[in-house]
């Protein structure tokens, strides 16, 4: 494995090298003198990697959790390709030395030869393997090194040589020019064939016909090829660290504190996106959709590299057929880009702009740099999706992966491999399939036909399954017993009577064909008003835009369903095809029958209707990861309860023994955090959010006694989670008839978080806006108090720090709705399959995590960093139970104060802030 980037070495190679060597301290390069914490974590990453075990790591926020996890994991990489440098010059050194000792044989050898019997000769043969077995290391181990000097003397050669990048650039600007030059003539030409061009544009609709079909297995059968045959090809992947996170965002910090640290200058790093975030091409950004995108660039390719039909070959004369390539794929320019990512960290952006600049696609680029890649950062799909993985060139065998905000991990490999479809996307899709099939009978293949109306007959089972007809306009169905219903995926197959369909390649079908893509052209060109030459062909698109409308316009002429791109509340275009999504639900019925369940949902008409995959063992799909890689790093600032992970998670795909759990405190000093359990509030009235008694006015009249008494000696801004946002509005509303509201007014400005996404900024922004004012102008309001809810938009990846969030208060107990039918069934699947621990059924366990993880999460939004200072309050009295307790993030369990009264409460809430503003002066303010 290379050392580094080109001939040089990571950081500290030679001294990390000695001590990982020895019994001491590995030598961790940091951009200052970290922690005492921050050390700890990256030893135990460290081992963790080493031994080549499955590590769950908890770090608050504002502990430099990523620098931990770069400095610590890139130098076990470090460290790691050192020792195998060694190893190959060892034995490198040895077969040399072998060969000299066979040029100078000896009389005692030739002796001993002889007084060997027949014993003597299995030995002989046992040599002989061994020694073939070493050769072929040595020939493999010198084949290596072959392609590494010349990794490193190219990426070496790019890196120090303007003179080629300019010679680059100046074949760019050459290229440019003669497309431009083609252009020119091809308009000069059509001019004088303008008649020609009115065909060809007329034969554009030939890329909406689906090109004649052949499974895989008739391709090798019909080639003659081996599934490994394309593995000879591929570039070998370098030892490499595989780190993702959530957001593009997280992802863009990370590596700008990459870039900072000291591997910043020798790491190669890649970042990987999707096609939405990485596309250069106007014309397929524009689609909007990802899907769309997907489908459009995968097209593009095929169109690039595919041969011409026979139907074309033999029409060729009668017309011009359009098929649209992209210019961006180069591969000569790609070849480029990919070592100037190889060259010099760039984040998404970066890569981006890069991609413009050198006329490369950044997408398939950044793919090309795996292999030689020692850090890749990408999106969870990426690596937690088996599909997307694969089709992203992502070899897990044997690297490292490092999993980010992991918190919510099982929601996410949850969410991944469920799918839903509406009723009114499944008879949309099956108008749109219907039509397509009888406008291009004619031109379509046998085989094509055969799968068109397999999946015509899937969808009219599951609109039939739901109670309606597939030829009648679902807004019209009324569904006469609305409810929901849970089946196995079996029960359900058999129910729709679709056992007999082979669902695997109908799937595989939809992939290979593009037939959504093809139906969204087909839509998008026949859905809205065309000119059509024929009168025939008028009267068949009438009639085509007339059966859409049916369908699409109930009675009373109102849309009811949106077969074209439209604007969605978040700005972002909706599907334009509802095969699509239906593809992924198809996708969904492949998993085994124990890992999932289908829930029929009928409400009111048949476009209200739903069928929903919901997967139930995500730790099917988490095994395979963990199966390949060498090390998984789960890391996230809060991560309890990790019972959850291990049972969830873990349990079916490795041995207890393999798993480590490390959690470390806080940078802040102790007495900067004041969390407490309040038991009772001013009136002695006890303090239980249950759904029992919540609603009950003493409840919540007892609140906003403890929450004016808050504002009284707390500066700046409170936050004060609720469990929801109905609980949240029925509160604020009794607050307002009774008064209590206008007297919190007097102390704190209001805020309520907003349930659209796009508002929450204006809110947050105005939140603080109050607070900074208040603190700079002093008098009677001292501040702003902020309603927000538990799992809302402020409860993850905002910073409440320094005023923004002097103390935060929980309400309750934010326990899920244990009546929703998939909780239900999660719970019944774990009491099923996993043990009881301490005395509670999983599913007791399972509720209790989730309102845990819930509450650790919004707490966490306070305290971002060293010199920051908050107190917590907890209003209910079930938080002392300790069952609960113990489930608090530890840095904050070790400094928690339970209060069973609130007068006790109070006087050490007044003490904490009172001696915070002496100590911290304007900063407190």
């Amino acid at each position: 494995m290379e050392p580094g980037r080109g001939a040089r070495a990571l950081p500290g190679t030679e001294e990390a090298a000695g001590a990982a060597q020895g019994k001491g301290r590995v030598n961790f390069p940091f951009p200052y003198t970290p922690y005492s914490i921050q050390e700890d974590f990256m030893t135990k990453l460290y081992d963790v990697l080493e031994a080549g075990k499955v590590g769950i790591f908890e770090s608050p926020t504002g502990t430099g959790k990523s620098l931990s996890l770069i400095c610590g994991a890139l130098s076990w990489l470090r460290d790691f390709e050192e020792k195998k440098k060694r190893e190959e010059a060892r034995l490198l050194a040895d077969e040399h030395n072998g060969q000299d000792k066979q040029q100078q044989p000896t009389s005692c050898s030739a002796e001993a030869s002889n007084c060997q019997g027949s014993a003597g000769e299995l030995d002989w043969i046992t040599e002989f393997m061994q020694k073939k077995e070493e050769q072929a290391m040595v020939d493999r181990l010198k084949e290596e090194q072959i392609r590494r000097k010349k990794r490193e003397d190219r990426l070496e050669k790019i890196r120090h040589n303007v003179q080629l990048k300019y010679a680059s650039k100046r074949k760019r600007l050459e290229d440019d020019e003669t497309q431009r030059l083609l252009q020119l003539s091809k308009e000069i030409l059509s001019t004088e064939l303008g008649s020609d061009v009115l065909e060809q544009l007329d034969h554009e609709e030939e890329e909406l016909i689906l090109a004649e079909y052949e499974s895989d297995e008739e391709k090798k059968v019909g080639l003659g090829l081996d599934e490994d045959d394309d593995d000879d090809l591929e570039e070998e992947h370098v030892t490499k660290i595989y780190y993702c996170s959530r957001t593009h965002s997280q992802l863009a910090q990370f590596v700008h504190e990459v870039q900072k640290s000291p591997f910043g200058e020798e790491i190669r790093l890649v970042s990987l996106g999707s096609r939405q975030n990485l596309c250069v091409n106007e014309e397929v950004r524009h689609l909007g959709a990802v899907q769309l995108i997907n489908d459009r660039c995968v097209e593009m390719q095929k169109n690039k590299h595919g041969k011409k039909s026979e139907g074309e070959e033999s029409e060729g004369k009668k017309r011009r057929v359009s098929r649209a390539v992209c210019p961006f794929y180069s591969y000569e320019q790609m070849q480029f880009l990919r070592d100037e990512v190889l060259v010099k960290v760039k984040d998404i952006e970066q890569l981006v702009a890069l991609g413009k600049e050198t006329k490369a696609c950044p997408y398939y680029g950044s793919r090309y740099a795996i292999p030689a890649a020692q850090l890749v950062v990408l999106p969870y799909q990426m690596l937690l999706h088996e599909s997307t993985r694969c089709a992203s060139g992502i070899k897990l065998k044997d690297q490292v992966v490092i999993i980010d905000e992991a918190h919510n991990l099982i929601d996410t490999i949850t969410c991944i491999y469920s799918a839903e479809v509406r009723g009114s996307q499944l008879c949309c899709a099956h108008s749109q399939l219907l039509q397509y099939m009888e406008r291009y009978r004619k031109r379509l293949k046998a085989k094509n036909l055969m799968y068109i109306k397999q999946i015509l007959y899937l969808l009219e089972r599951f609109v039939s399954i739901l109670g309606g007809n597939v030829n009648q306009n679902p807004n019209a169905q009324s569904i006469s017993q609305a409810g929901t219903e849970l089946k196995s995926i079996n029960d359900f197959l058999f129910q729709s009577q679709i056992d007999n369909i082979n669902l695997f390649k109908v799937q595989r079908y939809c992939e290979k064909s593009l037939i959504s893509r093809k139906l969204f052209g087909f839509v998008e060109r026949y859905g809205a008003n065309s000119v059509v030459k024929t009168n025939k062909e008028k009267q068949k698109m009438a009639g085509l835009q007339n059966f859409l409308l049916t369908l699409h316009q109930g009675p009373d002429k109102e849309a009811a369903i949106q077969c074209h791109p439209v604007e969605a509340e978040d700005g972002q275009p909706k599907m334009a095809s509802p095969l699509m999504q239906i593809e992924g639900f198809l996708s969904a019925l492949t998993n085994a029958n124990q890992d999932g369940r289908v829930i029929l949902n009928r409400q009111g008409t048949v476009a209200q209707s739903s069928l929903k995959f919901l997967l139930l063992n995500p730790a099917v799909h988490f095994a395979k990861v963990l199966k390949e890689c060498r090390a998984a790093i789960i890391a996230g600032g809060t991560m309890q309860p990790v019972s959850d992970f291990q049972e969830q998670l873990l349990s079916c795909a490795i041995g207890a023994d393999r798993v480590v759990e490390f959690s470390c405190g806080h940078v802040i000093p102790p007495d900067n955090i004041l969390p407490i359990i309040l038991c009772s509030g001013p009136s002695n009235q006890q303090l239980e959010f249950t759904y029992q008694k919540r609603d009950l006015p003493q409840m919540m009249d007892e609140l906003g006694r403890i929450l004016g008494n808050l504002c009284n000696v707390v500066p700046g801004g409170v936050v004060c989670f609720f469990p929801s946002y109905e609980y949240e509005k029925q509160v604020y509303t009794h607050w307002e008839r009774t008064g209590l509201l206008t007297r919190l007014v007097t102390k704190k400005k209001i805020f309520q978080e907003p349930k659209r996404a796009n508002q929450v900024e204006q809110v947050l922004a105005e939140y603080a806006k109050c607070i900074k004012r208040c603190s700079q102008e002093g008098g009677h309001v001292t501040g702003a108090l902020l309603f927000s809810v538990v799992g809302g938009k402020m409860s993850e990846g905002i910073n409440f720090s320094d005023d923004l969030g002097r103390c935060v208060v929980m309400v309750g107990m934010p326990y899920p709705n244990i009546k929703s039918p998939e909780l239900q069934e999660k719970m019944a699947y774990l009491d099923k399959t996993m043990p009881r621990t301490a005395g509670q059924p999983p599913s007791k366990m399972l509720i209790e995590n989730l309102c845990m993880k819930a509450v650790n999460q919004s707490i966490g939004r306070a305290i971002r960093h060293r010199k920051d200072f908050a107190s917590i309050l907890l209003v209910d009295h079930r938080y002392a139970r300790p069952s609960v307790f113990n489930k608090l993030p530890q840095w904050i369990k070790e400094r928690t104060e339970i209060k069973p009264t609130f007068g006790l409460a109070f006087a050490a809430l007044r003490k904490f802030h009172h001696e915070k503003k002496s100590c911290y002066g304007s900063e407190a303010s």
